[in-house]
């Protein structure tokens, strides 16, 4: 059963986040909230994003959306990419809006990086331009990761410590940014972070529920994604010959359905696999939010 959070001390600069593992309970949360206090809420999962996905990414239904407003979600196209940065200016802007409009922002998702860099901060490393993204984009066609990770080590060695040379989007980055500053990704990151939106003030509502409750959820929840038609959802956007490369290919549930559609696996063993993967990630952002949101700087509530 839901309880209820008491918030103390708004302000007219307020911003309430309510954050936790995928299935425990924010989105419910969320909206009580947002009855209580004329709030609007905006969207923190990187998968709710993509309007192709509504319910393998569990998005709020329209019941959902007729108690109260959403922000932010099902506004990108399934060949789409997001970054944090890129969230985070979408997020800017709806939190001034409902701000104008008088109202209270209410942040939910379990993207954790996402909050935390809303919160304390982002990088101050400049976007990458264009051009410099073809010529690293030409330089991994042409030489392959190993490659790529070997001509980093000798222009920027410093750089290359600070990345994996098996994670390709990373190795990706770290070369761009040497390539189009000329300063080593090791010096951006020794850097002072910057707030995107200092005047807000944050409340933090996290939900850490018990681990067997929360796998149960989880599973009770792909159960309910089925009986919604998910596998209709996943048959459309197998459709549109999306790359596997992108984001929305890699949302938990969607690769799973994929190899069943295609005849690669049975239902069950799918449904199954898509329940553990999503078990799993469900852990894993449990473990993430009681360690990182330890160093949040601002009110919090463990709910």
């Amino acid at each position: 059963m839901q309880r209820n959070v008491s918030i103390d001390e708004l302000k007219p600069n307020s911003v309430i986040v309510v954050a936790g593992p995928t299935a425990s309970g924010k989105s419910a949360l969320a909206i009580d909230l947002a009855l209580k206090y004329n709030g609007v809420i905006i969207n923190a999962d990187a998968s709710q994003l993509y309007r192709d996905i509504p319910i393998i990414s569990a998005a709020p239904d329209e019941n959902d959306k007729a108690k109260v407003e959403h922000l932010l979600y099902g506004i990108l196209e399934a060949d789409e990419k997001n970054s944090v940065s890129d969230w985070i200016k979408l997020a800017i802007a709806a939190i001034r809006k409902v701000w104008a409009e008088g109202k209270l922002p209410i942040v939910t998702g379990g993207t954790g990086f996402y909050l935390e860099s809303l919160i304390n901060g982002i990088s101050p490393i400049p976007e990458t331009k264009p051009a410099v993204k073809q010529k690293v984009a030409k330089m991994f066609d042409d030489l392959g990761l190993c490659g790529v990770f070997e001509y980093l080590q000798k222009v920027d060695p410093d750089g290359a410590k600070k990345v994996n040379q098996n994670d390709t989007t990373r190795v990706r980055r770290a070369l761009e940014i040497y390539e189009d500053t000329g300063v080593s990704i090791a010096k951006w990151f020794e850097m002072p972070m910057v707030k995107p939106l200092p005047e807000a003030e944050f409340t933090v509502v996290v939900m850490l529920k018990d681990l067997d409750e929360l796998e149960k959820n989880c599973s009770q929840r792909f159960d309910n994604m089925i009986d919604k038609g998910a596998l209709v959802e996943i048959e459309n956007l197998q459709k549109k010959n999306i790359s596997l490369k992108m984001p929305v290919m890699k949302a938990i549930g969607v690769p799973e359905l994929m190899d069943y559609i295609e005849g690669k696996t049975s239902k069950e063993e799918a449904v199954n696999l898509a329940k553990l993967h999503t078990r799993q990630y469900a852990k894993r952002q449990l473990t993430w939010f009681r360690n990182r949101f330890r160093k949040i700087e601002c009110k919090q509530i463990v709910f």
